[in-house]
């Protein structure tokens, strides 16, 4: 939850965020206590029903609906800002990255936040030496930062901030992505 809040320091207040997917509810309730109007989604009805229950058991009035991350049913620029988090690295491939950024994008009216994981990290490097050796294959795919500055200049959007605890330790990451267009 460091990562979010040092993304969402420059985030105003006053935003309707959606939380995409929302798993079980953390980010959602992280950013509620912290005064966002939020909104979660996620395409599982199990990760619904512990969302529900987890916002429910903490005073939050948050809506939680059933999405589509790819196909979502909310107006272009519905959201102020758009945070997905923890779901990047299970896409292995770069079409269906760019058709989920393009998707957050017509979603969001400034800001989009996104985790992903980095592939000039220590662990991920391990990763690929692992593999190159014929072990098992890792399922977390693993995407540049240059990568999605592609996908999201052509969305319209320009990268903020790259935030990591430490950038070449750890994996995760989280970019602050804002619309440029008016």
């Amino acid at each position: 939850m460091r990562l979010i809040d040092r993304a969402f320091a420059s985030i105003p207040r006053d935003h309707r965020v959606l939380d995409v997917p929302c798993g079980g509810g953390r980010v959602t309730a992280h950013l509620a206590h912290r005064g966002y109007a939020v909104s979660a989604a996620d395409l599982s009805d199990a990760m619904l029903d512990i969302a529900r229950s987890n916002l429910a058991a903490q005073g939050l009035g948050c809506s939680v609906e059933k999405q589509d991350i790819e196909h979502l049913s909310v107006p272009d620029r519905g959201f102020d800002t758009v945070v997905s988090f923890r779901l990047f690295h299970h896409f292995p491939e770069p079409c269906i990255r760019h058709r989920v950024i393009r998707e957050l994008c017509r979603v969001a009216g400034r800001y989009v936040v996104l985790s992903y994981f980095s592939p000039l990290s220590v662990t991920s490097m391990k990763r690929r030496l692992r593999e190159a050796r014929g072990g098992r294959k890792s399922e977390k795919h693993a995407t540049s930062l240059a990568e999605l500055e592609i996908y999201f200049r052509l969305e319209g959007f320009r990268l903020v901030e790259d935030f990591a605890r430490l950038p070449l330790l750890h994996t995760l990451h989280l970019a602050l992505f804002e619309r440029v267009d008016p």
